[in-house]
């Protein structure tokens, strides 16, 4: 009965959530804060939330980093600094289901959250980017699920890929810790 109650509790706790705050290190070292939407994408928001709540994000690096474009991260089967197999860093998700797209006509501006999917619209499960520039011709292909409100230049000095399609070569930066913020 603990246990479910617990559980319970963790899920209530993160339907609440309004937020994320992330811990990076490597090039780019410091904490980015980002305010998620709620109301535009309700399952994204609960799946990232639950995902950090769990501390699935905990060690995750940031596998592919295009300049003026976007940084990508959350791989947790994959892409783990410790264990995890960087040459698979990019092709993996979760132990939870996909899930169905959350579009909206929030445009992808500087500092958008958005979530990283394959081919299939409702193939996102736990990987994100973060928009270093505008890229409008994402909006309504990809769904938004927040904004960075504090550390951009964090966001903005992280390792840039140099490998093909903007893999990142060598030891890339992480996510050190990620906790939900109120």
């Amino acid at each position: 009965m603990f246990k479910l109650a617990a559980a319970f509790s963790l899920l209530a706790g993160s339907a609440l959530a309004s937020g994320i705050e992330i811990q990076i290190e490597g090039e780019a070292n410091g904490t980015v804060k980002i305010d998620l939407f709620e109301d535009l994408a309700p399952k994204h928001v609960e799946q990232i939330t639950a995902l950090a709540a769990e501390g699935k994000y905990d060690g995750v690096v940031f596998h592919r980093v295009i300049e003026d474009f976007m940084a990508q991260t959350g791989d947790v089967q994959f892409g783990l600094m410790e264990g995890g197999n960087m040459s698979r860093a990019g092709m993996g998700g979760s132990d939870r289901a996909d899930l169905p797209a959350e579009f909206s006509d929030r445009p992808f501006d500087r500092g958008i959250v958005g979530m990283a999917r394959s081919s299939n619209p409702n193939s996102a499960n736990s990987q994100f980017f973060i928009m270093f520039k505008p890229g409008h011709f994402l909006n309504g292909q990809y769904t938004v699920v927040g904004q960075v409100t504090e550390g951009m230049e964090v966001v903005d000095a992280i390792k840039l890929g140099t490998g093909g399609n903007g893999s990142v070569v060598g030891k890339p930066d992480m996510m050190s810790k990620v906790t939900v913020t109120d």
